[in-house]
């Protein structure tokens, strides 16, 4: 005859194994937040970041948040409502010899080109150069821009760049700039 109490002490000892087992194995603990609000959040839950400008990271239930990139840019007297670059962004890191396109409404322009400078991390100038409009200018939309710069072959390192409004009167009023940091490196 079995005895009743046998399976009252095999059911204490589990439970007491599984409480040792759990306390001393607990759950992992995630960094990722448990709730995500913003780019910031999204990244550092590590789900997947696109490299497009701007970044942009995507939930597992689809939500997508963009990057801010506001702090980074500073405008003079403009706006992105008058003119965006999209490359390169923002901390990018470029060649000696590259592109700078975006889009700008026609008033940026003047005879269909503004000026582009690169300053160096002292600021001075390094580079200048000339956005062309792609497409006609004569116009309050906005237009497709595209301009080359040089930088000299022995300068590595940070720099700042400059796109301003085409602004023939000289009166300074008038005068508009966006400009944002880049990294010269190869």
């Amino acid at each position: 005859m079995k005895n009743p109490y046998v399976n009252y002490v095999i059911l204490i000892i589990a439970v007491v194994l599984i409480g040792i087992w759990v306390s001393f194995y607990p759950a992992k603990q995630s960094s990722a937040p448990t709730t995500v609000m913003s780019f910031d959040d999204c990244l550092k839950a590590e789900y997947p970041v696109t490299g497009i400008h701007p970044r942009q990271c995507k939930t597992p239930d689809g939500r997508i948040y963009a990057e801010d990139l506001s702090g980074k840019i500073t405008y003079n007297n403009a706006s992105a409502d008058l003119i965006t670059v999209e490359l390169p962004f923002p901390e990018a890191v470029t060649a000696k010899d590259f592109s700078v396109i975006g889009q700008a409404r026609g008033g940026w322009f003047f005879e269909a080109s503004f000026p582009i400078i690169v300053l160096d991390k002292d600021g001075k100038t390094l580079a200048t150069g000339v956005a062309k409009a792609l497409d006609n200018w004569m116009t309050n939309d906005f237009v497709f821009f595209q301009g080359d710069i040089h930088i000299p072959k022995t300068y590595t390192g940070k720099a700042t760049l400059i796109l301003k409004k085409d602004n023939p009167s000289g009166i300074p009023s008038k005068d508009a700039s966006i400009s944002f940091p880049i990294h010269i490196a190869y």
